[in-house]
């Protein structure tokens, strides 16, 4: 097989499947890369780790209440347990000795342990709430979801939920940016300028609390974590503005969910984790090529100072 071929494998394969699976990934991604953004900014990218494992219990619950798996009350419960690691966790950091650190690792640990226990207790074994898929998601069964008429077309309804969530968190971003911006470099500087740190601190991990739920569907409670981190990590090596560093973490995960489309063909692995694989490949080369502090950059600027400091 030649380049070619490998090159148009998924698309003879999948046909406009290819097009609505790097649509969904990158959907998935996109929120995820402008949110991680400001949290890896903020030094609290392990937070994300604690609320997209956290929301496990208000799924588990909102579904003992609803049994109905597309009921909109699981995106209410698991946003309320998302919202609830995060106050969890501030309570362990203010009053008690524990750094923060720690207390993300007990936050996460201890609320997902608690949703697999109320799972059993509540609902039993036999129960139509895949624990495999929360875990790992379900992108590779997109193709088999329900269909929605869409200018002609039939669209897969999880790509229209997620392309949805998209636009929400692109809107809030846009006109909250400038809050945002202040209290992620000098929460007392917004503070001067009338905003409260601490209300934009809880609506910002709602947000968060609200895009992880919507794509843990797709790619899974652990998989939604590398989407959290990786685009902001890869951009945050490639500029020192925030405005191209939410550019290019959202390059990032286009080009990450495209990746993705190929591993996933060419090797018949998992679609999510493949997103993950490609976008790990990216953070490597942002890594080594990264204009503000990648390796080779950093190698040159060495290699040029040298012969100055010789001939002063």
């Amino acid at each position: 097989m030649n380049m070619i071929e490998y090159i148009t494998l998924p698309w003879e394969v999948l046909g406009i499947g290819a097009l609505w699976l790097i649509l969904m990934a990158f959907f998935v991604a996109l929120p995820c890369s402008q949110m991680g953004s400001f949290l890896i900014l903020r030094r609290m990218a392990l937070t994300g780790d604690a609320i997209s494992h956290s929301v496990f219990p208000g799924v588990v619950i909102a579904f003992y209440i609803t049994g109905d798996l597309a009921s909109p009350w699981l995106i209410i419960g698991a946003g309320l347990a998302g919202l609830a690691s995060t106050v969890f966790i501030e309570l362990i950091h203010k009053w008690t000795r524990v750094k923060q650190d720690a207390a993300t690792g007990i936050s996460f640990t201890a609320l997902f342990a608690l949703g697999v226990l109320l799972m059993e207790l509540l609902l039993g074994k036999n129960v139509d709430l895949d624990l495999e898929c929360v875990l790992h998601g379900r992108l590779g069964l997109l193709l088999e979801d329900d269909r929605v008429a869409l200018f002609g077309q039939m669209v897969p309804a999880p790509v229209l939920v997620m392309a949805g969530v998209a636009l929400v968190t692109m809107v809030l971003l846009f006109f909250f940016y400038r809050v945002m911006m202040l209290s992620s470099f000098d929460a007392d500087l917004a503070a001067s300028y009338g905003y409260r740190p601490a209300v934009i601190h809880y609506g910002m991990m709602f947000v968060v609390s609200f895009i992880v739920v919507a794509a843990f569907q797709a790619v899974g409670a652990i998989l939604v974590i590398a989407l959290l981190i990786l685009p902001g990590a890869a951009a945050y090596l490639c500029s020192y503005r925030l405005k191209v560093m939410l550019l290019i973490a959202a390059l990032h995960s286009l080009l990450s969910a495209v990746g993705g489309l190929y591993l996933h063909v060419w090797f018949n692995s998992n679609m999510a984790a493949s997103v993950v694989v490609s976008g790990g490949v990216l953070f490597v080369l942002a890594w080594l090529l990264g204009p503000v502090d990648g390796v080779l950059w950093k190698w040159l600027k060495e290699d040029v100072a040298t012969p100055e400091e010789s001939s002063d």
